[in-house]
């Protein structure tokens, strides 16, 4: 059978197709650039940089069904170069290809609002897969149970998974590869980051200063146009189960109080449109209205993002054809979504402790307990911040925000957090909530920018020291006033609902 990174021979396997089913010219044009830089996998030169082999083994396993992809951080069809990589083994080997994903229920605190728009995503995965001969199944239960069973029952030749750097899925993957058959090459491909991780630092990287040049270097190789995903010549014989998505929705057992939003959609082809509006009518304010709440300069991504129901690398493709006339926003565009991205990548990846204060700094580590005892003006537990009973009319606001529209404006995020720490008993208490009410409300929590952000906030990662003051330390320090400079705070407060709460 034939090898992981051996060289794609020159004899396409499969005829030009669409796979999106849209009229928007910004998607066929997204279509017809795919299928110039190749007609599918087998054509191009796919950059093995980009994976990484965990096994022992290398070779596909001998009179096998078919090549895995597990899916999980990813979830998509195009552009997603774990499925390239998986379709192309698929084809040199002549064997089936398979869509794997485990749903686990309560998964780091998640609701309903996040379960919601993830299996709507997924059913949108689903049908793509159906369209192009690529069986979809969903999983129950543990991944380190559900996917090697799979594997096993299937006679799978080969497992691809792809990558993401918090512990609980590096733990799926060490899990994974112990039980999987020996004979079962497991091989992970990173489908999120621009430059993969492994190869733009070895090490954690002390802020964006360190690690800017190591990954702008790296894009010339790197941010390319990708190649379709296309109608898989070797369908497999074995039917997948049938999901009933509504059903599976129901059966979850997560919070349920924690409400789904309207104001966005899930899934790739929503994705698709919210970055062509993005372009067309919010790109050209982005580099100098993107700090100011009251105005829509943002390009709405990050859940998409997040999710991986479009590739960041798609984005910074569109985005980067709009230099021309809006050079600013679209270097701060590529700044925020490239460097600041996966700069929390690597900190994630290479920092055990991404979510807590043992992960920060000696000199953050040493301000803070300097002032762990100083008198906090205002004290609040977490119910009491959770349901926006501050005396701060802004942070109320804010919260009130991230609560009802599952989302915080990326300025008053960082106000917000360092709020938080003045008004908690301890920097591990204001950590913990902080990181709790993000991942809770917001659809893009249990992410490593929002780890990184809490962690910028009230841990000084990624941040240089500052004057001194009570209960900061030296951590970085934001107030009221200074909102008040930055933007029109009342208009915020009025759209919000912030309302002054006097502590009893």
């Amino acid at each position: 059978m034939k090898r992981f990174l051996e060289t794609n021979d020159q004899q396409s396997s499969s005829k030009k197709t669409k796979t999106e089913n849209s009229s928007s010219d910004f998607v066929i044009s997204i279509q017809n650039n795919r299928l110039k830089t190749a007609e599918s996998i087998r054509d191009f030169k796919f950059n093995k940089k980009r994976v990484k082999i965990l096994s022992k083994v290398e070779d596909v396993a001998e009179k096998s069904n078919g090549i895995a992809y597990w899916m999980a951080r990813d979830q998509r069809v195009q552009d997603n170069w774990a499925l390239l990589f998986s379709q192309n083994l698929a084809i040199k080997n002549k064997i089936p290809l398979h869509v794997v994903f485990c749903l686990t229920d309560g998964f780091l605190g998640a609701t309903i609002r996040h379960f919601d728009f993830m299996l709507k995503g997924l059913e949108e995965v689903a049908n793509d897969c159906t369209t192009l001969n690529i069986n979809f199944h969903l999983l129950r239960g543990e991944h380190t149970k559900e996917i090697p069973k799979f594997i096993k029952n299937n006679k799978i030749g080969a497992v691809v998974c792809d990558f993401s750097p918090l512990r609980i899925h590096r733990s799926w993957v060490d899990g994974i590869k112990k039980e999987l058959p020996p004979y079962v090459p497991l091989v992970q491909v990173d489908a999120h980051n621009i430059v993969p991780i492994w190869i733009t630092s070895d090490k954690q990287e002390y802020a964006a200063r360190t690690i800017r040049n190591k990954i702008n270097s790296k894009l010339g190789e790197f941010l390319t146009e990708f190649p379709p995903l296309v109608k898989h010549p070797h369908k497999s014989t074995e039917m997948p189960d049938k999901i009933d998505w509504k059903k599976t929705l129901q059966s979850l057992k997560v919070d349920e109080t924690v409400g789904v939003v309207d104001w966005i959609k899930p899934g790739y082809k929503n994705a698709v449109e919210v970055l062509e509006t993005f372009i067309n009518k919010r790109l050209k304010v982005f580099a100098t209205k993107r700090n100011d709440p009251t105005i829509n300069a943002l390009s709405n991504l990050s859940p998409f993002f997040h999710f991986g129901q479009i590739s960041v690398q798609r984005a910074i493709i569109e985005v980067q054809k709009h230099k021309s006339k809006a050079k600013d926003s679209v270097d701060a565009f590529c700044e925020e979504a490239i460097v600041r991205r996966e700069l929390s990548d690597n900190f994630c990846f290479h920092n055990k402790n991404y979510d807590n204060l043992d992960g920060i700094t000696d000199w953050a580590k040493i301000t803070l307990n300097a002032h762990r005892k100083d008198k906090r003006p205002y004290l609040y537990t977490r119910d009491e911040l959770e349901k926006s009973k501050t005396h701060d009319d802004l942070w109320n606001a804010a919260q009130n925000q991230l609560r009802v529209e599952a989302k915080l404006h990326g300025f008053l995020r960082m106000y917000w957090a360092k709020k938080i720490l003045e008004w908690t008993a301890s920097p591990e208490e204001a950590l913990e909530t902080a990181i709790y009410l993000n991942d809770r409300y917001n659809l893009d929590g249990r992410d490593p920018n929002g780890y990184v952000g809490c962690m910028w906030s009230i841990g000084g990662i990624h941040d240089q020291g500052w004057g001194e003051r009570a209960v900061f330390g030296k951590i970085r320090y934001m107030n009221y006033e200074g909102c008040k400079r930055k933007f029109d705070i009342k208009a915020f407060i009025a759209r919000y609902g912030g309302v002054v709460h006097k502590k009893k």
